[in-house]
């Protein structure tokens, strides 16, 4: 008795699993992204610089401050018409550092971004009101622009 051939067999292979993985992958390297865009405050235009760089590496404990053209100061989300008001949430900042994390309360970097029309008197301001609640880096945020 003589096999009867089918024909060429057509093999399907189950693509659930690699979809799965492909999905997964998506929403751990999501949960990963840095938001830096999330400590940016849409009323500030920072200044251009052909000086200005990319920070070397990233910023242990960043403490961000937003300073507009017409003076209010943003830290956290809250605006201050001056910028001594910001003296209590910076004051909670180094507690936080101090307690919860165990570091020095003077260890956290102070990236202050100021718009291009701001006054440079309100941020040498800034600057005062933190080093007076003891904070001592500071970083300056400008746009790289384009150089010769």
């Amino acid at each position: 008795m003589k096999i009867k051939s089918k024909g060429p067999q057509v093999i399907e292979i189950d693509m659930t699993p690699m979809i799965d993985m492909t999905f997964q992958l998506i929403a751990f390297f999501m949960i990963l992204i840095n938001f830096d865009a999330s400590e940016q405050d849409q009323r500030v235009q920072l200044p251009k610089s052909t000086l200005a760089k990319p920070p070397e590496g990233k910023i242990e404990t960043p403490i961000t401050i937003q300073l507009t053209k017409d003076g209010m100061t943003s830290i956290g989300g809250q605006d201050f018409a001056q910028p001594a008001g910001m003296k209590p949430v910076l004051n909670n900042e180094k507690i936080v550092l101090e307690t919860v994390q165990n570091k020095p309360g003077n260890s956290a970097t102070i990236i202050i971004r100021a718009h291009k029309d701001a006054k440079t008197g309100m941020v040498q301001e800034v600057i005062k009101v933190c080093q007076e609640v003891g904070f001592e880096k500071f970083t300056l945020r400008a746009e790289e622009q384009a150089g010769y």
